[in-house]
């Protein structure tokens, strides 16, 4: 099933995309800035990207082009009131994959998000694995070498984005947004509770932390 990023500050219409992709089978998620944008586009676990240019604190053009130098590859279809040519140009021209100017029928939205997940689709990744560490993202198993550990929805979660990511340091809010999802209270020292967990499980020494910022999984 495929994860679609909606980021989108108009609530109408940002309503109006998520309720529609829902409806056709997708899975949806909805960010409101820039920053949060690029950060959960990053974090991974998305298939494409829906991106309004006239996003605050940080616009979609650059959101754009800090992640297609971050060489996240992620698809990308530009959302905006924007449609003169040169802001086609310059969107395309910065790593968008596709653009579609408001007003728009969601049917053409929906044929050209159809579109760019068959011209990105690859083998799909069944088992997710570092070093002796593995997860079998079909059966929600997780396994240290041929010992099987039990974790729970959560902490299954977790894992995964850390497995999705080995060696990469990444913040609490990252982990928040992926994990435990966009309302969720950032203060809260979840995040922190639930490595402590995971780390009981499949070993202390897998999972580093990272002073002021977040977390890394270790390759051994």
């Amino acid at each position: 099933m495929n994860r679609i990023l909606i980021a989108e500050d108009e609530a109408r219409i940002a309503s109006f995309v998520e309720k529609g992709l829902r409806a056709n089978g997708f899975v949806t998620a909805v960010v409101g800035d820039g920053i949060g944008a690029y950060d959960l586009a990053c974090a991974g676990g998305f298939d494409l990207l829906i991106l309004d240019i006239g996003l605050p604190l940080s616009d979609g053009f650059t959101v754009l082009r800090r992640l297609r130098e971050a060489m996240v590859s992620i698809p990308v279809i530009i959302l905006t009131a924007r449609d003169s040519v040169s802001d086609t140009v310059a969107g395309l021209e910065g790593g968008a994959d596709d653009y579609i100017a408001k007003p728009f029928a969601f049917e053409e939205l929906l044929a050209r998000v159809r579109l760019r997940l068959r011209a990105d689709r690859t083998p799909e990744v069944t088992v997710l694995r570092v070093s002796d560490l593995s997860l079998d993202l079909r059966t929600r198993r997780a396994y240290v070498g041929a010992r099987a550990v039990d974790l729970s929805t959560r902490e299954f979660a977790l894992a995964e984005i850390f497995c999705r990511h080995p060696d990469q340091v990444l913040t609490r809010e990252q982990l928040l947004s992926h994990v435990w999802g966009f309302d969720f209270d950032p203060g809260s020292n979840v995040v922190d509770v639930y490595v402590r967990y995971l780390r009981r499980k499949i070993g202390a020494e897998r999972i580093e932390t990272v002073r002021g910022t977040g977390y890394r999984m270790r390759i051994a």
